[in-house]
């Protein structure tokens, strides 16, 4: 990867994204409303200056739904994004439904292209790749492209949280119009009363819905609780840290209770069904 020292070109040519992502835009995954949608997956020169450079480098392979390789044998993951999961040599590993839809579409406007590395948080992984947000030479915005198209999911850390409100817009675009993984049960948001089902869901990744009854909190943790049978049902939990992170965005985690909320991440079991809450992002209060 090498750095020029120079911002990508925004400007957009609308010809080009549609020749280049033709064949995939064309299918019945998308309605002809997001296929307008995706010739625009742009990132604001305001939130472009947020982020720090990383470089430059030539696309040569795609890896999956939401990590490529450079020239310089680099892999970058999608930072904020999470596509359909493939079994990459990984044994007894059900690939997730459409990966290869989406591993399929990144190639089509990634593959063979010069990117431009932008970080807003770390940047690297524990597995060496680096974490960054992708834009093409002519101004692809790898992340809202694949998000808006319904085949990768909004997906944040408490170490890289820039530019996901963004990305939330073109995800509720996509789920609006039941654009790829949305119009798969696999992915379908799941409600807060269903605990069985949830129970069901433990160690997968999960959007889930539904009204905060109470909250309260036992030692250094505050519960999130969704029903009255706290052993049973199911609760965001947060530590101290993530109470501060909340409350920073003008959100006091108890004046939430009797409110809608969206909470995404990896179902555990604490007592009954959790998502562990580690940073404001994850938590959509009265969600659209």
């Amino acid at each position: 990867m090498t750095d020029h020292g120079q911002s990508p070109n925004l400007r957009f040519s609308r010809r080009g994204v549609l020749r280049l992502a033709a064949g995939f835009l064309a299918s019945p995954f998308l309605s002809l409303a997001a296929r307008t949608e995706m010739t625009e997956p742009h990132l604001p020169s305001g939130d472009l200056a947020a982020l720090r450079r990383l470089g430059s480098g030539r696309v040569v392979a795609i890896v999956d739904g939401d990590t490529v390789t450079l020239d310089d044998g680099m892999d970058v993951r999608l930072v904020g994004t999470q596509a359909p999961k493939l079994p990459l040599g990984r044994p007894n590993f059900t690939p997730w439904p459409l990966g290869d839809a989406a591993r399929d579409f990144l190639t089509r406007i990634a593959d063979g292209r010069l990117i431009h590395l932008y970080a807003g948080g770390r940047e690297r992984d524990r597995h060496g790749r680096w974490l960054a947000h992708c834009i093409t030479e002519d101004g692809i915005w790898l992340q809202g492209a694949t998000v808006g198209a319904g085949l990768a999911r909004v997906y944040s850390f408490s170490d890289n949280r820039m530019l996901i409100e963004r990305l939330y817009g073109h995800e509720r675009f996509a789920r609006a119009g039941a654009e790829g993984i949305w119009a798969d049960p696999f992915y379908h948001i799941r409600p807060a009363s269903d605990a069985a089902r949830l129970e069901s869901d433990i160690g997968t990744y999960q959007l889930v819905e539904g009204r905060i009854l109470s909250v309260g909190r036992a030692g250094e943790t505050v519960y999130m609780n969704f029903g009255h049978r706290w052993s049973e049902d199911f609760t965001i939990t947060l530590d101290d840290r993530a109470v501060r992170l909340l409350e920073e965005t003008g959100r006091n985690p108890f004046a939430l209770e009797g409110m809608s909320v969206r909470v995404r991440g990896w179902m555990e079991r604490g007592g009954g069904p959790k998502i562990v809450l580690t940073h404001p992002e994850p938590l959509e209060v009265e969600p659209s």
